[in-house]
């Protein structure tokens, strides 16, 4: 779900820079996380934002994002795998976020985990290049700007390429 279909760095940022009265940009964290370019006494506070019940309700969907998952849905079974277990208090804002922007997805393909290698599907689309290497099918890396160093997985940069990818454009 993260950097993936929906930007949880920008929201990062945007708590960050009003928090520490910062000036923080998207483009500070390129080819790292944000946790790695803010100063150390930061870091345990903002490890906490995707803790909060509100951190992920209301995140915005990457350009093509729905659109392009609603026509992969006539094609393929979709099921959102996210790696919550690493910010369980996500959950429910999660699910909310979900069900508020793929109404046309059953809820019971929504899995909630920490390792995603448990998913056996045929494509994995991921911004994390951990996930891929554990995952048996076809990974996809999702460009951001966290993984921008990332060599040897197959890369897309939008949801259009996903599609082409896929041969649904």
């Amino acid at each position: 779900m993260d950097e993936t279909i929906c930007d949880s760095l920008q929201r990062h940022i945007e708590w960050y820079n009003h928090e520490f009265d910062a000036r923080l940009t998207k483009e500070d964290t390129t080819g790292t996380r944000i946790y790695h370019v803010i100063p150390q006494e930061h870091v345990d506070r903002v490890r906490q934002h995707p803790n909060h019940p509100d951190f992920f309700r209301d995140l915005a969907a990457f350009d093509g994002a729905i659109d392009a998952i609603k026509i992969l849905s006539t094609q393929y079974d979709i099921f959102f795998v996210t790696a919550a277990m690493e910010y369980p208090a996500s959950f429910a804002a999660k699910y909310d976020w979900l069900k508020t922007h793929f109404p046309f997805i059953n809820e019971l393909n929504f899995v909630f985990c920490g390792d995603k290698s448990i998913i056996h599907a045929d494509y994995l689309i991921d911004d994390t290049p951990k996930h891929l290497d554990t995952f048996v099918g076809e990974g996809i890396l999702f460009n951001a700007l966290h993984n921008i160093h990332a060599q040897g997985y197959q890369r897309v940069h939008s949801w259009q390429d996903i599609l082409e990818k896929l041969g649904l454009d």
